[in-house]
């Protein structure tokens, strides 16, 4: 054997560190086309993954994760590599950032271990979680705060993480933040354009004359795609803002929808009260986005400015899902913002239209009471007047006939001034009259004959006016069932202080024996007004029921 020589030494020294020069040249490489492939796309989600999946390449790690941080300084969110789907589905839950990973976040700097259980601050492995040994904890800053930390472990071969591990993922950490700077920058930008463009297709919608639930509905939908949200609600107020309505929902089913919730105790109550965005990790039972069995974080912002809430726009999310964002819930808020103002919006130009048309009837009104009566009232007297200067009979009753059909015009043209200066908003007495004869036309099989006459909207009190309707329907209902009729009519007519119901029919008449219980009980409730009623069977057979009440005296209005 050839002696070895100091020469050959010094080759092998050599050669042992042209070994090293080349391998540090080839992670260099690799370092910087990491850096390059990280910053190559905009895509949040994306750009997580890759920075993992190339953290554990760069330092030849069999596990690699990404805690990112939430505000509370707990990990919101676990970004692992290495894991086949069956482990993951096995692990109870993913780390919370207790223990070792918590140190981390406390004091982020690296942290190199040869076994992860020999530190004290261990706190161990969540159930069914695979066994680790190596460990390098690097954090990962955006802007200068700390956004993560990436965890890699179990480095291949069975060796330990190096200093030159450390350096490589400490260097390749700057870049990754600067990565995750840009796609959060765009993401925001997207998601900002995204809101501007859903809240301009809710204006539009509204003010093109869209039905507002339409609308709601709308808003929830566009809220819970653009916040990746997997359920969402609109709110509001009834019971004198005691308790809220669940409106509209999207991505709940059917049962959930007609869910009602105290305000106080609740989340959206709590948003409702403050009128201030709130934000949970995990909803309560007295929410009712609980009732889809699952609980996760949820969000509830106020739809309006305080002072003026109009009602709450309730965000959900599955269980496990990372919690809502502080920049999520901002945008949120001010999506419902825009959409409160809709609203608003909408509200006054829906008041608006209604104050035309209540106008646009009190001056066709107004001219048909100065005009209209008055020229028809003239003639009437005209023709009144030559009746004495007529010396057939049968001319003059004709002219008698055609007095008494311009008076039976101008009390239906009075009957449509009130109709037409009664409140638009809430039916009146002559609607509930008009609606209660429109039910008879299927079990008469023909429409009864109505005839209303004065101001029965405004004069007749409320408690006179469900009498009323109850005798009418008394009356209508003997009609249905008794007479066997095939005409029928219904007069109403307020003269002077005095109130008359008139149900009269062609049918069989009164019976001349039988029960007469349903007339008794309409004799006691004129009565007990002070009136009278009387039913008879009519000259030309049928049946003829009165019932007349007086009413308080007002002051006298012109005709």
């Amino acid at each position: 054997m050839i002696p070895q020589t100091h020469l050959d030494g010094l080759l092998a020294e050599l050669h042992t560190r042209l070994q090293a020069v080349l391998s540090t040249r080839d992670r260099a490489y690799a370092l910087l086309e990491a850096v390059v492939s990280v910053g190559g796309n905009l895509d949040l989600e994306t750009v997580l993954h890759r920075i993992v999946e190339t953290a554990a390449t760069l330092a030849d790690a069999r596990y690699a994760a990404l805690g990112v941080i939430g505000e509370d300084d707990t990990l919101a969110r676990f970004v692992p590599v290495g894991l086949s789907e069956e482990e993951i589905a096995r692990i109870d839950h993913w780390p919370h950032g207790l223990g070792l990973l918590g140190l981390l976040i406390k004091e982020p700097r690296p942290l190199r271990l040869a076994r992860i259980g020999d530190h004290p601050r261990s706190y161990g492995f969540p159930a069914g979680h695979p066994p680790m040994a190596g460990f390098l904890g690097v954090p990962v800053r955006v802007r200068g705060r700390l956004f993560g930390n990436l965890y890699l472990t179990d480095k291949r071969g069975g060796g330990e993480f190096d200093e030159d591990d450390e350096a490589i993922i400490v260097a390749f950490a700057g870049a990754a933040g600067v990565a995750i700077e840009n796609a959060r920058l765009y993401e925001d930008s997207r998601r900002r354009e995204t809101w501007l463009q859903a809240s301009a297709e809710i204006t539009r919608s509204l003010l093109s004359g869209a039905e507002t639930p339409r609308v709601l509905t709308l808003i929830a939908r566009r809220a819970r795609r653009m916040a990746g949200a997997d359920t969402a609600a609109i709110l509001l107020p009834e019971g004198g803002g005691l308790t809220l309505r669940v409106a509209i929902a999207d991505g709940v089913p059917g049962p959930a929808r007609r869910r009602r919730l105290p305000v106080e105790g609740s989340l959206a109550g709590q948003a409702f009260l403050r009128a201030e965005p709130r934000v949970v990790t995990e909803l309560s039972d007295t929410d009712f986005l609980t009732a889809t069995g699952e609980a996760g974080a949820a969000c509830a912002v106020p739809l309006g400015a305080p002072g003026a809430v109009r009602g709450v726009l309730s965000l959900a999310r599955r269980p496990g899902r990372v919690p809502f964002s502080r920049a999520e819930v901002c945008m949120v808020h001010s999506f419902a913002g825009h959409a409160a103002v809709a609203l608003e919006l909408d509200e006054a130009r829906r008041d608006a239209e209604r104050l035309g048309l209540l106008e646009d009837r009190d001056r066709i009104a107004k001219d048909l009471h100065d005009v209209v009566i008055q020229r028809l009232f003239a003639v009437a007297m005209t023709l009144t007047g030559a009746t004495r200067l007529v010396e057939r009979p049968e001319a003059a009753a004709r002219l008698r006939t055609a007095i008494d059909e311009l008076d039976g015009t101008i009390r239906q043209i009075r009957s449509t001034i009130f109709a037409l200066r009664a409140p638009a908003d809430a039916p009146g007495l002559r609607a509930r009259l008009v609606e209660l004869v429109e039910g008879a036309r299927e079990p008469l099989g023909f429409l009864p004959a109505l005839c209303m006459d004065g101001q029965l909207d405004t004069r007749v009190p409320a408690h006179v006016g469900d009498h009323l309707l109850a005798v009418a329907r008394e009356a209508i209902s003997n009609v249905v069932r008794h007479a066997h009729a095939t005409r029928a009519a219904v007069t109403v007519r307020l003269d002077k202080d005095r109130l008359t119901l008139l149900v009269e029919d062609d049918g069989v008449g009164l019976p001349a024996r039988g029960r007469r219980s349903g007339l008794r009980n309409l004799c006691d409730r004129a009565e007990s007004l002070g009136g009278s009623c009387a039913a008879e069977t009519g000259a030309a057979g049928g049946t003829r029921v009165c019932w007349s009440v007086p009413l308080p005296s007002t002051p006298c209005s012109t005709p």
